[in-house]
C-alpha cells in the first residue's frame, strides 16, 4: 500500500474507480494506480466535453447567452466565457493542442495579450496579473510552453511583483471610492499601476504561481521560490485585501478561485515538500477533514449537498493526486 493511501481515514479509491463518470474512473486508474488506460482521446469523446465543444464559436471563443455583446468592455463576456470553458477542457478533461478545438481557443486568448505581455480585458482595461497567470498556466498545460506569447507573459508577471515579491490586484492597492472604481473598470482609462509598497495578496499570488508551476523553467526560478514561501506563510489567514479576504476561502473548493488545494499543488511542484511545517499543516487539514463517504466537501463550513456529488468526486480525485505527489513512497 502506498504511503499516501495509508494516511487517509477512509478508503474511497473504489468510489472513484467505480464512478459512472468515465473520465473520473479513467484518471483515477491512470494517475493513482499507474494503469495503462488507452489514449486520452477516449475522454475527449465523452458526452460532457463534447457538449462544451458544440458551443465553441468559429473564432475559437465561447459566448455567454443573454448578455449584450455591445456592453463595455468589448469582448469581456466572450473572454471570460472562453476562459471558463478552456479551463474545464484542459484541467478536467486533459485537452491539449492535439485536439483541433484547442488551437482555435488559444488563438482567441492570445489575441487579448497586450504589447506589455498581460492578458487584458477581465476587469476593463486594468491589470489583472492573477488572471494572466492562470490563463498562461492553462495554455502551458495545453502544450504552448514554447510559444513566444508565454515568455512575454512571464516577463510581464515578473515586472508586476510587489516589493515583497508577491502579487496583488493592482486596483486594490489604492484607496478608491466606488465612483472611481466603476470609472476605471468600465472605460478605456489607462491601467492604474500598483502601489508596490503594499503587501502581497495570497489570493492573487496563488493564481500567478500556477503559471510558474506549469512551466519547466520558471518553476525553478528564485522568484517563484520566494513567492511560494510567502504564499505558504499565509495558510488559514485572512488575505491582505478585501476581495476573497476571509480565511474560509482557504477551504472553499469551488470554481477557479484560490484555495488550499490549488496552493499546495503549485507549491509541491515548486519544490516545497512535506517536511516543511507549513506544507504539512495544509496537508493535515485534508487528512483530518475527509468525510465518512471518503470524499471532501466543496465548502468546509457548509453541509455537503447531494447535488454536488459529482463535483466532490472531481475534488477528491485532485486531492488524491496531490497526496500521491507529496507522499510518493513506492507500493509496499
Amino acid at each position: 500500500m502506498a504511503d499516501w493511501f495509508r494516511r487517509l481515514k477512509y478508503n474511497s479509491l473504489s468510489t472513484l474507480l467505480s464512478s459512472p463518470n468515465r473520465a473520473i474512473a479513467y484518471f483515477a486508474r491512470r494517475d493513482l494506480l499507474n494503469e495503462k488506460v488507452g489514449p486520452i482521446n477516449a475522454v475527449w469523446e465523452l458526452t460532457e466535453p463534447q457538449k462544451i465543444l458544440r458551443k465553441q464559436q468559429p473564432d475559437g471563443s465561447w459566448i455567454k447567452s443573454a448578455k449584450d455583446p455591445d456592453i463595455y468592455p468589448p469582448n469581456h463576456y466572450s473572454l471570460v466565457e472562453t476562459f471558463k470553458n478552456f479551463r474545464i477542457l484542459v484541467e478536467r478533461y486533459g485537452f491539449t493542442k492535439n485536439h483541433p478545438s484547442i488551437p482555435k481557443a488559444a488563438g482567441f486568448l492570445f489575441a487579448f495579450q497586450t504589447p506589455k505581455g498581460d492578458i487584458r480585458g477581465f476587469i476593463g482595461n486594468q491589470y489583472a496579473p492573477y488572471y494572466t497567470g492562470y490563463v498562461i498556466s492553462l495554455l502551458i498545460q495545453a502544450g504552448y510552453e514554447g510559444d513566444p506569447h508565454i515568455e512575454k507573459a512571464f516577463q510581464w508577471l515578473l515586472s508586476m511583483r510587489q516589493n515583497d515579491g508577491g502579487w496583488t490586484v493592482p486596483l486594490l492597492t489604492h484607496s478608491l471610492d466606488r465612483k472611481t472604481w466603476i470609472k476605471l473598470t468600465s472605460t478605456f482609462m489607462e491601467p492604474l499601476e500598483p502601489d508596490r509598497s503594499q503587501p502581497f495578496s495570497h489570493m492573487a499570488t496563488d493564481m500567478v504561481l500556477r503559471s510558474f508551476a506549469a512551466h519547466s523553467k520558471y518553476r525553478r526560478s528564485d522568484e517563484a521560490k520566494a513567492a511560494g514561501a510567502l504564499l505558504k506563510s499565509r495558510f488559514f489567514h485572512r488575505d491582505a485585501y478585501t476581495s476573497y479576504q476571509s480565511p474560509k476561502y482557504w477551504t472553499r473548493f469551488a470554481f477557479w478561485w484560490p484555495n488550499l488545494l490549488t496552493s499546495l499543488n503549485s507549491l509541491s511542484i515548486l519544490g516545497f515538500s512535506n517536511d516543511d511545517p507549513d506544507i504539512m499543516k495544509g496537508l493535515n487539514w485534508f487528512l483530518e477533514n475527509q468525510e465518512k463517504d471518503g470524499l471532501w466537501k466543496l465548502e468546509s463550513t457548509k453541509p455537503a449537498n447531494p447535488r454536488d456529488y459529482e463535483a466532490r468526486l472531481w475534488l477528491s480525485l485532485n486531492i488524491f493526486r496531490l497526496m500521491k505527489k507529496v507522499f510518493p513512497s513506492a507500493i509496499i
